[in-house]
């Protein structure tokens, strides 16, 4: 199914909302050559902050309130949650909740 105007409109409330939450930035440090992704922790501030837009971003569309396949042609969500996603799954081990940044992970796993 192709996006819809709505779909459009969110994304565009959802790229101010990373601006305004510092998304660019978390995203330079992520991807950095000096990132380890397998010493990071999740709270880490840049960790943080890309591991909660990208929930946010996979909820919507588990949810079918954001479609997937725009959210693929704007975000590179499998090269995201392979930076971040080491993080997650140590911060799931650590707290015992294995629903923490599921739907990230999800979204990822779907994106080839």
């Amino acid at each position: 199914m192709a996006g819809s105007h709505n779909d459009a409109i969110l994304m565009v409330e959802l790229s101010k909302w990373a601006a305004l939450a510092g998304v660019p930035e978390a995203a330079r440090t992520i991807f950095a050559d000096d990132f380890d992704p397998d010493a990071v922790e999740a709270n880490d501030p840049a960790v943080r902050t890309v591991l909660g837009f990208n929930e946010t971003i996979a909820t919507l569309v588990k949810n079918d309130l954001l479609d997937r396949e725009l959210v693929y042609d704007w975000l590179w969500v499998a090269g995201i949650w392979a930076r971040v996603g080491p993080a997650a799954k140590r911060e799931r081990e650590k707290t015992g909740v294995a629903a923490l940044h599921e739907n990230f992970e999800a979204l990822a796993a779907g994106q080839s």
